[in-house]
């Protein structure tokens, strides 16, 4: 498989919103194959999502702790009960921050074929949907944090200059 470049904090893509997956073809089939492979060899354990490479489509993988695979124009439940824990991001290399998300999430998409699929997730995998997710919306981590952690955060992501 490909891996392909990840994009930066500071790439515009990461920005937009992320458009619908309407054909379920083997170039879908290849973008979800090229992200795994990208995760894997970005060291990211976690989680990877299409904007991070560039594709502005609706397309996120996981893997953790045993579970992974991959979702297709994703929703997401959020439960009620919040936790805080340390998270990175593949775009923010070597920089971990402290944030509150749900403990649990019911995600609903499709596979890379069209059929429906359904993750029950807590904790460290409920949390990498909500961050994979945030990336479809145009949403980076950080924008998560108050402003002061967010200004520390920025300075330690982004290029002076």
């Amino acid at each position: 498989m490909t891996v392909r470049a990840i994009r930066l904090f500071s790439d515009p893509v990461l920005r937009s919103v992320a458009e619908p997956v309407k054909e379920f073809d083997r170039e879908l089939r290849g973008l979800v194959k090229s992200l795994t492979a990208t995760m894997r060899a970005g060291g990211g354990r976690a989680g990877l999502a299409a904007p991070q490479v560039g594709e502005p489509v609706r397309v996120v993988v996981y893997s953790y702790d045993g579970k992974s695979g991959h979702l297709v124009n994703p929703r997401l439940e959020l439960s009620a009960r919040r936790i805080t824990a340390d998270e990175a991001c593949l775009s923010a290399p070597g920089l971990w921050w402290p944030l509150e998300r749900s403990f649990m999430v019911l995600a609903r998409g499709l596979d890379m074929f069209g059929k429906p699929v359904k993750v029950r997730a807590l904790g460290v995998l409920a949390r990498v949907l909500q961050h994979e997710v945030d990336h479809l919306d145009g949403v980076l981590f950080s924008d998560h944090l108050e402003a002061t952690e967010r200004e520390r955060f920025l300075a330690a992501a982004l290029p002076a200059g």
